[in-house]
């Protein structure tokens, strides 16, 4: 299957050069030629292991590799690193569904995807012969970073650089880089919020040369990163009917919260591949620019950034959303290129009305402030004993905004335990300054214990502990790799 730039057809490379790649040599994002649709039964679904939807799923997303090497990656990446033996869990709460998807080897999301990201990159480096040793550059608002650090840690022709920005992160975020162990990797903060570091990576991927070392991306602009996320929407769904929740058939909405557009455009995905899926609702924080966009067609950075309580949204450039106005323009690459040349260029644009309504047909926004997440915390741990994240709880304050009376899956993004501090001020409680004494009191308060490997954090040293300027990223990634 050809994968095609989203700024320009005429530039494509197949699947497994696309994930080497990760970037189109114009800028632009890769995307499938066409969406395949599912080669199963939808009442398949109850069925299915979660490492056997995963497999079917990304042989169909990326066929170049071949269905056993799929196999193989997914199967080795997961094994023995989850909580669960189903990888993800559904539970119930207050009317509503909440896919948990943080029982992975670093409690958040990101997991599902990375913990098979790297057999995927090294195995399509095989498939291709590719000599050169690659060099993962990623740009993190939180819980991409040590989820990739983790994935490829000491993995054998690779090297992984991450880049945070400095105080945009949760203390535990934090912690979970700087005391990351691996021979080749790196961990650098940068000075800014997560869009200046996010930038000074895209400029890193088009100016950096090595003859020696390929670049690429563990950020979900990969679609390797990307393609892995689809399956947890399938599995909810026949989770769902196994449940007894649904019938087979029946269309079933998602709550995702959102910043940088991939965890929900992989639902996307899942609906165009066949997925009974009734509505995406893009659940963002108080840096609401998808939601504004989502109902108006103006995408405006020039704005105020917020640093809330949930910083994994703390993003006003969201750069997998150009992957949907690829799509939803019915594969216009001029509409997608002028649009992202005018956000470069002057920090905004428009759509036009007939795109805006095609997108609106799969798509609702709400946005929920710190004061609404909290409010959604107190009121679910209250009324149910069921505690969530700062960012599940933006995810379901939105859900109930726009969905009240409604059965939809609300994506549970990471553990409360990361977020320990917020949990506490949520519930009423006064944090202590100390993240582990604040993990120490949650679990007092719950009754809950802290996945063992935050817990374990305090007995880490920190083994990195740079601070750079943005501009300085290049010079710096340079010097890293002795140029």
């Amino acid at each position: 299957m050809k994968y095609l730039s989203t700024r320009n057809k005429k530039i494509y490379k197949d699947s497994c050069e696309a994930v080497l790649s990760g970037l189109a040599e114009d800028g632009g994002l890769f995307v499938p030629e066409f969406i395949p649709k599912i080669d199963f039964s939808l009442l398949e679904l109850p069925n299915f292991s979660y490492e056997q939807l995963a497999s079917r799923l990304i042989n169909l997303l990326l066929p170049d590799f071949g269905e056993e090497v799929v196999k193989n990656c997914v199967s080795e990446g997961y094994f023995g690193k989850f909580d669960v033996p189903q990888k993800v869990d559904l539970k119930y709460a207050a009317g509503k569904a909440f896919l948990e998807l943080y029982h992975g080897p670093t409690s958040a999301f990101k997991d599902m995807a990375l913990c098979v990201f790297p057999r995927l990159l090294t195995a399509a480096a095989k498939i291709r012969g590719t000599k050169e040793k690659i060099m993962i550059l990623t740009a993190t608002s939180g819980d991409t970073g040590k989820a990739a650090l983790e994935a490829f840690a000491d993995v054998p022709g690779t090297g992984i650089t991450v880049f945070y920005p400095e105080d945009g992160v949760s203390d535990i975020q934090k912690l979970q880089m700087k005391t990351q162990e691996g021979s080749n990797v790196t961990v650098c903060a940068v000075k800014g919020n997560f869009d200046d570091v996010q930038n000074a990576v895209k400029i890193a991927f088009s100016k950096l040369k090595f003859e020696d070392v390929k670049l690429s991306s563990a950020n979900s602009i990969n679609i390797a990163r990307l393609m892995p996320q689809v399956a947890y929407y399938f599995w909810a769904y026949g989770q769902l009917a196994k449940d007894g929740k649904i019938a087979i058939g029946d269309s079933v909405s998602f709550a995702v919260p959102t910043g940088n557009f991939g965890d929900i455009f992989a639902g996307y995905l899942a609906k165009k591949m066949g997925l009974p899926v009734n509505r995406l609702l893009c659940a963002s924080n108080k840096n609401n620019i998808l939601t504004d966009f989502l109902n108006t067609g103006l995408y405006d950075k020039r704005r105020e950034f917020y640093t809330t309580s949930s910083p994994s949204m703390d993003i006003l450039i969201s750069s997998n959303l150009e992957r949907l106005l690829y799509f939803a323009s019915d594969e216009n690459t001029d509409i997608t290129a002028n649009c992202m040349k005018d956000l470069n260029e002057k920090g905004i644009y428009t759509i036009p009305p007939e795109l805006l309504q095609t997108i609106r047909s799969d798509f609702d926004a709400e946005f929920a402030g710190d004061e609404e997440a909290f409010a959604a915390i107190k009121s679910l741990w209250e009324s149910d004993g069921y505690l969530i994240d700062t960012h599940t709880a933006v995810g379901y304050a939105c859900a109930q905004k726009a969905y009240k009376d409604e059965m939809v899956v609300v994506l549970s993004t990471a553990s409360p335990f990361k977020f320990s501090e917020s949990i506490l001020t949520a519930l009423g409680l006064d944090a202590p300054k100390d993240c582990f004494e604040s993990i120490e009191l949650l679990e007092k308060t719950c009754n809950a214990k802290a996945p063992e490997r935050i817990a374990k954090l305090k007995e880490k040293s920190v083994l990195h502990s740079d601070v750079i300027e943005a501009s300085d990223l290049c010079s710096y990634v340079e010097k890293k790799m002795g140029k």
